[in-house]
C-alpha cells in the first residue's frame, strides 16, 4: 500500500507544475484534518487556515472590488469591476450608472468550489481567480458567499445562489448595452459548478434569463462506481472516500448519491427536454476522478437537445486554473472569453457537443 501511494505521488509530481502541486497538496492536507469521521467539520480551524483578503476600492492589477451584504438574507457577495479610466475616480464606487450604454458587458455570477464545505468568496485564492477573470475575459464578476455544509445542507447553497442571481438581475449599475439589460452568466468550479447548474434550473422555471453556464470540473456523482473513479482514486489529490464524505455532508440526511443534486441525469433527475436551458461550457480535467460523471452530464445535455461546449483537458488536474503557470490555464481563459462574448451567436450545434481541445 505504501509503495502504491509513493508511485501515485511521483506520477502526480511529474505531471503537475511544482507550485500547483504544492498549493493543492497543502489544501488536501488541511482538508483531511478538518473532516471528522462522524460527519462533523472543524469550522473554527477551517476559518483560521483559510487565508482571506479584504475588498479593495483602489484598483489592483486593473480591478477593484467591494462587498455587499444583503440586509434580509445576510448573503455576502463580492463584486469585481474593471478600474475606471479616470484615476480621480479611484476609491469611489458609483452605483447610479450602468456599466455601459453602448457595449455589452457580461456579468459572471461566480460560485466558488470547496465541495460545498470549504472556502468562501473572500478566500485569497478565489479573490485572485475572480480578478483574473475580470482582467483577462473582460467581464464583471459577482462572487457569492453561499452557506456551506455540513452546517447548512441542501438546498441552502442553491437558495443563496438563486437569491444572488435575482439581486444581480435587479441592479441598474450592472446593466449594459443599448437595451440596458444585465447579461448574466453563471459560473463555478467543483461544487460551484454544481450550484451554477441548479440555479440555472430554477431560473428557467421562474422565467429569469441566464445566457450561459460555465462549469469547471463540476462536482457530480452517483451510486455507481465509474471507471475513472476506480482508475484515478487517490492518484491526483482526491479519493473516492473524500468525495463520499462531502456528499454525505451536503445531501439531506438519509439520501444517497442518486439524489438529483448529485446525479442530475440519474434515475431521479429532472428531464430537460422541454426546458429552455442556457448554453453551457463544461470544462473537464482528464485527471479528475469524477470526470465520467462530468462527461455523463455533457451527454445528458446533448441528448435533451441543449447547446454544450466540452473543453476536455487530458493532462489537467483539479485546480489547474488557480495559477497561470500552464497552457491549460491559458486555454481555459481563451475559451471562456469567447463563450461569454458570443452573446448573439446561435451557431452552436444542438445535436452534439462541441469538443474543444488545447
Amino acid at each position: 500500500m505504501a509503495a502504491g501511494n509513493e508511485v501515485n505521488l511521483n506520477e502526480c509530481k511529474r505531471i503537475v507544475p511544482l507550485n500547483t502541486w504544492v498549493l493543492i497538496s497543502n489544501f488536501k492536507l488541511a482538508y483531511t484534518f478538518l473532516r471528522r469521521p462522524d460527519g462533523s467539520f472543524n469550522r473554527h480551524l477551517a476559518e483560521f487556515l483559510d487565508r482571506k483578503v479584504p475588498p479593495n476600492s483602489f484598483p489592483l492589477d486593473g480591478v477593484f472590488s467591494f462587498d455587499h451584504l444583503h440586509s434580509s438574507t445576510n448573503l455576502l457577495t463580492r463584486i469585481y469591476l474593471p478600474a475606471p479610466l479616470d484615476p480621480s475616480r479611484y476609491g469611489t464606487v458609483d452605483l447610479t450608472e450602468p456599466l455601459s450604454t453602448t457595449e455589452i458587458v457580461p456579468v459572471l455570477v461566480f460560485f466558488h468550489g470547496g465541495s460545498f464545505t470549504h472556502s468562501s468568496a473572500n478566500s485569497a485564492i478565489y479573490d485572485t481567480l475572480c480578478r483574473r477573470l475580470v482582467s483577462i475575459c473582460g467581464v464583471v464578476v459577482v462572487s457569492v458567499d453561499y452557506r456551506r455544509s455540513p452546517e447548512h445542507r441542501y438546498p441552502c447553497a442553491y437558495d443563496d445562489g438563486w437569491n444572488a442571481l435575482k439581486w444581480v438581475k435587479s441592479r441598474i449599475w450592472l446593466q449594459s448595452g443599448k437595451d440596458s439589460n444585465v447579461y448574466v452568466y453563471l459560473a463555478g468550479d467543483s461544487s460551484g459548478g454544481n450550484i451554477a447548474h441548479n440555479v440555472a434550473l430554477r431560473a428557467t422555471s421562474e422565467g429569469v434569463k441566464v445566457l450561459g453556464n460555465i462549469l469547471l470540473h463540476p462536482m457530480f456523482g452517483g451510486l455507481e462506481r465509474t471507471l475513472s473513479e476506480k482508475r484515478l482514486d487517490g492518484k491526483y489529490f482526491v479519493t473516492i472516500q473524500d468525495r463520499d464524505w462531502y456528499w454525505r455532508a451536503f445531501l439531506p440526511k438519509g439520501e444517497d448519491r442518486d439524489h438529483p443534486a448529485c446525479n442530475p441525469f440519474g434515475p431521479r433527475g429532472q428531464c430537460l427536454e422541454s426546458v429552455n436551458f442556457p448554453k453551457s461550457l463544461v470544462v473537464v480535467a482528464g485527471l479528475d476522478l469524477v470526470q465520467d460523471w462530468q462527461l455523463a452530464y455533457v451527454d445528458g445535455l446533448k441528448k435533451t437537445g441543449h447547446d454544450v461546449n466540452l473543453l476536455y483537458l487530458e493532462q489537467a488536474t483539479i485546480g489547474f486554473y488557480f495559477l497561470p503557470n500552464n497552457d491549460h490555464f491559458r486555454c481555459l481563459m481563451d475559451e471562456l472569453k469567447k463563450f461569454v462574448h458570443s452573446i448573439e451567436d446561435d451557431s452552436l450545434s444542438k445535436s452534439s457537443p462541441i469538443l474543444l481541445t488545447p
